[in-house]
Parts: C-alpha cells; structure tokens; sequence
C-alpha cells in the first residue's frame, strides 16, 4: 500500500496526450497544446515557462476548465476532470491583475468565494481570520484595495485564492504587476505561504528568475510542446537542447564537430577553439554538435592561464581575445570578448573587490579558458 500512495503523490496531478486546437480567422488551425504529458507531485510548485505564445497561459487554462481540450486526459487525484465546469472543480486560479473587488474590503473580499458557497457565518469568519494571519494582513482586514500596496493587493488575492482549500492552486504571472524589486522580494514569501498551506501549486511565467527562485520543478514550453522538465538547477546546468540553453540565463552556443570520441572525453572543434569535455557523449566522429558554455564558468586574465589553472591539455578549452564592450552591474561584470573569428564569447566575472588591482578594459587583449567539466554537449 506504501508503494501505491507513493504513487498517487507523484501522479497527484497528470496530464495525458493534451491537445488544443483553435481555428484562427483564414481557416486554418493552430495548435496551442501539442500532446502535452506531465505529471506533478503533491504539494510541489511546478512552473510553466516558455516565451510569449509558447502555450502555457492555453495549457492553464485547461486546467482551470475555462477551455475543453480538444483531446487528451486530467486527471486531479485520480478523478477525471473532463466534464467539471470551472467551478466544479477543486481549483482556484489566481489571475496576474488580482481580480480583486474594488467597492469590498480586504476581508470581504476573502469571503467572498465562501459565501457563495454558502458556508455558515462562523466558518466564513474562522477561514477567513485564519487567512489573513497567513499572509500578515490582519491589520488591514476593513482597508479597501486601493488602499493597498501591490504587494499586500497580491496576498489578498492570494489569501482569497487559498481560502476555498483548493486541491490544486493556478497561478498566471504571479508577481508580473509588480516592479522588480518588490517581486524579488515577494517571490520567497508566497514560496512560504503557499509551502505552509501545503497546496499543490501550477504557475505560468515568462521571467525565468521568477521559475527559478520559486518552483520545484518547472517545464520549459514551446510551441505548444514541453521541452524539458526538471529542477532549476538541472535545466540551468544541464539543458536538453539548444532552446533551452538558450532561453534559460546566458549563454555561449558554439556550433562545432565532433573530432575525438573517447568513452571518458571528447574533443570539440570549433572556429576559435577546440574544446575538451571531461565525459563520453553518445554520437560519432564527424558529427555536428553545439557546446553550451555559460559565461559564469569562464575565467579572464590578461595573462595565459597557468597549467594548474587550464585543467584541460593546452590549448584546449583555451582562446585569445579583445575587449570589445563590458557592462558593470555591481555584483558582476559582463565582458563581451572578440574572437579571432569575429564571434563574441560573453564572460561574467564577479566583483569581489571594491578595487581591484588590474581591471580589464575597452580594447584590452585577454585570455579566457574553462574547465572540461564546465561545458554542455547538445546534439539538437
């Protein structure tokens, strides 16, 4: 019986073969979700993260049961979910723009979903005093929206998202009304809200920083397709493919061919350089394959790197370039370095100097290398 719980978690919310079709005005039909299968675990927080019109928001709302998929299977907890209404089902979704009632208080507007549903006074009042200790909004219970900072307006909508016990909570760019600052400082404190609840939770975003500081999983969508499921941590440093390499942080694409292949290394010829991976890839010599390089993973020295500092036999993982731009943003540095070639490899240094001694500058020659581990061999 443990092992069929076990299960059931891991299977809490799955999706079948989902496909969404829509007829666009010359006739034509255009797939939104294209055989899309998932399954999400209880309790976690899983985002949907993908480019605009990649079809998260679509794949949302057939959760929510606002659209009919055109063919495919939800199941929430093992229950078909194909002939509830909205709703009917155990969900609620919380929209980008809050949806909150203007003329109602903050309290009235938590209670508002609970008295629709009938409940009696007392409960109305226990749940909804229980939610506004949760979000830490007692003090402003008789304050009207309006009255609110962006932030508190999101807890409420949060708090009335919540205050209906949902099974499974949607969320459509959560922090995407606030400015950066606020929505980073939000991000951790709806994690620990939504975590402490216990609530299985699916988010919809396009600002990656977002996926990554607040999901446990998260699904990287395009075109209608998920491309890649994993934590942020394995879609960060180990992408499947191009797109998401390319899509999640930055990052170096250099398209290459495959000159050694060797079960413990392989070497990579590119134009400005030969790279050496530390680890057999599943291919043949001759073939064309990308390596993904993240700037953070490269270091810069006006100077060559040592044999101890190269870890990779000279000259590979090695090039020579020039200063071309460089941005500051405080805690890092980003440098644009011209290849021989004319490409532009991006390294990101960090600043853990106030002054530091040799800085590099505009038009300045400087050697880059990287470790044989530091790079991600893609084959589509």
């Amino acid at each position: 019986m443990a092992v069929a719980r076990d299960e059931a978690a891991e299977r809490f919310l799955s999706l079948e073969r989902l496909v969404q079709d829509f007829a666009s005005q010359d006739g034509s039909a255009f797939r939104a979700v294209d055989n899309v299968s998932l399954d999400i675990r209880r309790g976690e927080i899983f985002a949907l993260l993908g480019p605009s019109g990649c079809g998260k928001t679509s794949l949302l709302r057939l959760l929510g049961g606002f659209d009919v998929p055109t063919s495919g299977r939800i199941l929430l907890g093992g229950q078909d979910l194909a002939d509830l209404a909205p709703f009917e089902r155990p969900i609620n979704m919380m929209f980008q723009s809050y949806a909150l009632f203007p003329h109602l208080s903050v309290w009235d507007n938590i209670a508002f979903g609970l008295r629709r549903e009938g409940l009696p006074k007392a409960q109305i009042a226990e749940r909804v005093e229980a939610m506004l200790k949760l979000v830490q909004l007692g003090k402003f219970a008789q304050r009207k929206p309006h009255q609110l900072s962006g932030g508190q307006q999101q807890r409420v909508a949060l708090a009335r998202s919540l205050a209906k016990q949902p099974q499974l909570l949607l969320l459509d760019e959560p922090l995407g009304a606030l400015d950066k600052k606020l929505r980073e400082e939000t991000q951790i404190e709806l994690v620990n809200i939504i975590e402490s609840v216990g609530v299985t939770c699916v988010m919809v975003t396009h600002d990656q920083e977002e996926a990554m500081a607040m999901a446990s999983r998260i699904g990287i969508m395009n075109e209608g397709r998920i491309l890649q499921v994993g934590t942020p941590r394995e879609i960060y440093e180990t992408p499947a493919t191009r797109f998401v390499a390319d899509f999640i942080g930055n990052v170096n694409l250099m398209d290459g061919t495959l000159a050694v292949d060797e079960a413990d290394h392989v070497e990579i010829a590119c134009a400005d350089v030969r790279h050496f991976v530390g680890h057999g890839i599943t291919g043949h010599e001759g073939m064309p394959v990308t390596v993904a390089l993240r700037p953070e993973k490269i270091r810069l020295s006006r100077k060559p790197p040592s044999p101890e500092e190269g870890l990779a036999p000279a000259p590979l993982n090695q090039v020579r370039g020039r200063i071309k731009d460089m941005v500051y943003f405080g805690s890092d540095t980003l440098y644009h370095l011209q290849l021989p070639s004319g490409a532009i490899l991006k390294v990101t240094q960090g600043n853990t100097e106030r002054h530091p001694d040799d800085t590099l500058s505009w038009d300045d020659e400087a050697f880059a290398w990287w470790s044989p581990s530091a790079h991600v061999v893609l084959t589509q």
